[in-house]
């Protein structure tokens, strides 16, 4: 098993890709600290995950609570080996019709919480450990509407160079991976049925050049990677895992004859 004996911590790990990569990071032995906001569906994950796991109400805008969830978790668990930063909140921010409130809110849990996520757990993270940031292609590629959201994601990339450098000292890595369109709950009323669903899954698929969207597993076992001492010598990097939708932009479906 690839992380035999590890302690991990993922941020918004009650679902979505969160969940998904403590599903997997369990399976490969390690254990798993998990936190998110809303405990229904934190002790639910945290039935999933089993005894490896411990799932601990801490909102990533809260500083405090997300020190004391790292406290607690490594209490019981030992120190981290893993650090996957990965809540997020989805935020429309148009020009023309966007309040401060809204921006700031989108700004402060994407980039302002994972960079204290990071700094919380860096008393209680072994050298030589692996930071994940989440990341998004709309950080590049330029999607009307997601001003703040882009933003912060592209100042998680900033981010994650800076703190490579910053702990390269202690032989930690820090490294982004930036999923593509991946199906997860984030997309709210987009998929509130079946067939809003399968019509969103569609369109998004055009612009693709798969032809699909990301399922979670897709990136969890790209953070598996990037976790693993397979990614060794990785560092200060984003992994883009959206099918091709960044680099090769002119193969999507919706551009061929």
């Amino acid at each position: 098993m690839r992380l035999s004996g590890k302690t991990a911590l993922i941020t918004g790990g009650n679902s979505g890709i969160g969940l998904a990569t403590a599903k997997l990071f369990v399976a490969e032995g390690a254990k798993v600290i998990i936190t998110g906001r809303n405990k229904e569906t934190l002790e639910a994950a945290a039935k999933e995950l089993g005894p490896n796991g411990i799932a601990l109400v801490a909102d990533a805008t809260d500083v405090a609570a997300t020190e004391a969830a790292i406290k607690k978790g490594t209490e019981k668990f030992g120190k981290l080996d893993i650090v996957f930063a990965n809540a997020g909140i989805p935020g429309s921010t148009p020009l023309g019709s966007t309040t401060l409130d809204v921006f700031e809110k989108v700004i402060s849990t994407n980039l302002t919480g994972v960079f204290f996520t990071v700094q919380s757990a860096l008393h209680y993270i072994n050298d030589n450990a692996s930071i994940i940031l989440n990341g998004s292609v709309i950080s590049v590629l330029g999607v009307p509407g997601y001003s703040a959201y882009g933003a912060a994601k592209a100042g998680v990339r900033a981010l994650a160079r800076i703190m490579a450098s910053e702990l390269s000292p202690r032989g930690i890595r820090v490294n982004v991976v930036a999923p593509g369109a991946t199906r997860t709950p984030i997309w709210g009323a987009a998929i509130a049925t079946p067939e809003a669903e399968k019509a969103f899954e569609k369109r998004l698929g055009l612009s693709t050049p798969l032809g699909r969207i990301a399922e979670p597993d897709h990136i969890s076992k790209t953070v598996l990677f990037l976790a693993s001492d397979d990614a060794g010598h990785i560092q200060g990097q984003e992994i883009f895992v959206d099918g091709g939708a960044v680099a090769s932009p002119a193969g999507a479906p919706i551009y061929r004859g």
